[in-house]
């Protein structure tokens, strides 16, 4: 019998690969406003970011995020989604 294959996934920041359940997901919607998709499944272009913290620092000086959603992200939505996503991975950290 053969094994599903899981979906792989780069981070937008790092550039390594790993499971796409292992990565958080960055959303640009229809209306053009970027969020952090802690589901995985929101409508729109999505990007993605490891759970790690210094990889999200790192991002939001190189600016990667902009190019992986090919939208011009303002610094303002950056930081927002930022401080999302490194809610999501201290609350991980905590549970875990």
């Amino acid at each position: 019998m053969m094994t599903k294959k899981k979906p792989q996934r780069m981070c937008v920041s790092c550039r390594t690969k790993r499971d796409k359940k292992d990565l958080l997901r960055v959303v640009l919607q229809e209306d053009g406003s970027v969020v952090y998709d802690p589901t995985g499944k929101k409508s729109g272009r999505g990007s993605y970011l490891c759970r790690d913290a210094n990889c999200i620092k790192a991002e939001l000086k190189a600016h990667r995020l902009a190019k992986g959603l090919r939208h011009m992200v303002s610094e303002e939505e950056l930081n927002k989604v930022a401080s999302s996503v490194l809610e999501e991975i201290n609350n991980s950290n905590e549970d875990g």
